[in-house]
């Protein structure tokens, strides 16, 4: 099916030319399965697996993905592995999870919570609506979680939406998964001795994200407008683009110092060192897109030009390809 996907310039198929789109997303191993997405070219041409059976691939390898529990401060803990990197706040108030990843993994974040201690769960953060930080909604509000989130990822969540840069659909989640409490700009909360703010990113990996800053721990948690050494994912389809990823970036720089303990979306933690050179890649990037779409070339063309090349090495190790990178760039731009 042709489908414009970024602009009226930019289709699906044009994507698959060049290289990158769905071919440049099957390496997307944090998100997707390795093998879902291998072949775009082919399946223009053949019968690909449905979106459903795609997501179902996806949540089917994250449920088989050891979850481990690391402690950030005395009472911030971190629970990595399957699906986005989530943070659990834990004390006499009771706990705060940050993001939910998949639905299936569900049993094994209750159990690590449970081994914090006996308070329970209080409260559900999203920092966007991305399936593998919202998957297990419904399971933590069934828990007794109240679901707090930006205004745009209830938006997201509770209506249709479509991952076209990766070819997916998504239903609307079960209204047990929505945010029960949104906010647009930012919040504040005061909880376990803890003053958390919560603030939003404007249009960045996509119109949903916010940040979570743990003001007496001194933690950071970017969601996914931070992919911690390697090239990032955004997704235009819910409004991501190159620039709101690079002002995110420099955004985190200025909420943090030399000791903050910054959590990317996808990742090993970091700092503020990380991160700053994670926003110069990005520039770069960026800049030398732009510079080849400025003289005219095509999508196609920009990526055989292979803008990224000398930068593949350090950050083409995650789950963005310098092609695909490049082909996400040209297309927000």
């Amino acid at each position: 099916m042709e489908t414009t996907i970024f602009s009226k310039r930019t289709t699906r198929r044009e994507m698959l030319r060049a290289g990158a789109g769905v071919a440049g997303a099957g390496v997307l191993a944090g998100l997707f399965p390795a093998s879902l997405l291998a072949g775009a070219r082919a399946s223009e041409l053949q019968q690909p697996s449905t979106s459903a059976e795609r997501i179902a691939q996806m949540k089917a390898q994250a449920g088989t993905t050891p979850l481990v529990t690391s402690k950030l401060r005395e009472n911030i803990y971190l629970l990595s592995g399957p699906g986005g990197n989530m943070v659990v706040l834990n004390g006499a108030d009771g706990k705060i999870l940050v993001d939910s990843s998949f639905s299936n993994v569900a049993p094994k974040i209750k159990s690590a919570m449970d081994g914090m201690g006996g308070s329970p769960l209080k409260m559900l953060i999203n920092t966007h609506w991305h399936v593998d930080h919202t998957d297990g909604n419904e399971a933590m509000h069934q828990a007794g979680a109240v679901i707090l989130a930006h205004e745009n990822t209830r938006k997201r969540l509770s209506t249709p939406q479509d991952m076209t840069a990766v070819g997916l659909h998504f239903d609307a989640a079960p209204a047990d998964a929505w945010p029960q409490q949104t906010f647009t700009d930012g919040t504040k909360l005061y909880f376990d001795g803890e003053e958390l703010t919560l603030a939003h990113f404007p249009a960045a990996h996509t119109d949903s994200d916010i940040y979570v800053r743990y003001e007496k721990g001194n933690v950071l948690h970017m969601g996914d407008v931070w992919f911690s050494g390697s090239y990032p994912f955004f997704d235009p389809s819910t409004g991501g683009n190159i620039d709101g990823m690079i002002a995110g970036a420099a955004q985190g720089i200025a909420l943090a110092d030399a000791e903050t303990k910054i959590v990317p979306g996808h990742g090993p933690v970091g700092d503020k060192v990380g991160l700053g050179k994670s926003h110069d890649m990005m520039v770069t990037v960026r800049d030398r897109v732009q510079k080849l779409k400025a003289s005219g070339k095509t999508l196609q063309e920009t990526v055989a030009a292979k803008p990224t090349a000398d930068l593949d090495a350090t950050w083409a190790k995650g789950i963005v390809t310098g092609d695909f990178m490049t082909t996400l760039v040209y297309s927000t731009l």
